[in-house]
């Protein structure tokens, strides 16, 4: 290849061309490799949700079960028992649905570096030019 001072005007914009393509292929790649790391955090989001719905359902059984201990004994003793266990599962669960449930916001499952690294090569290419 010629020195760049004495680089013809096809060969400059040929090798312009040939950068711009390589920069889209790196940003594919960054916005591949971003998207993938957003879906594991969507599974793992998922994952404790899941954890939080099957602690609920122990939960609601063990609320049905202090209810009707209640109803049955018609006294104080096992049935709240039973009903402080089962609030104290549902705080639980309640708390490990919101935490999987803020995990998935909008905000948080953006691309954020790919749209970043966008913006810079946007302006970069616009100097290129100039």
């Amino acid at each position: 290849m010629s020195s760049p001072s004495n680089r013809s005007i096809p060969e400059l914009i040929s090798d312009a061309f040939g950068q711009l393509a390589n920069l889209v292929g790196n940003e594919f790649e960054l916005a591949r490799a971003e998207m993938s790391d957003k879906a594991s955090q969507v599974g793992r989001a998922a994952a404790l949700i899941g954890a939080g719905v099957a602690i609920c359902i122990a939960a609601l059984v063990l609320i049905l079960l202090a209810i009707a201990a209640a109803l049955v004994e018609n006294g104080i003793a096992p049935s709240v028992a039973y009903l402080i266990t089962g609030a104290g599962a549902a705080m639980i669960a309640a708390v490990l649905i919101w935490i999987g449930i803020g995990r998935l916001s909008g905000g948080a499952l953006s691309p954020a570096v790919t749209l970043d690294q966008l913006q810079r090569d946007k302006v970069a290419a616009k100097e290129m030019v100039r």
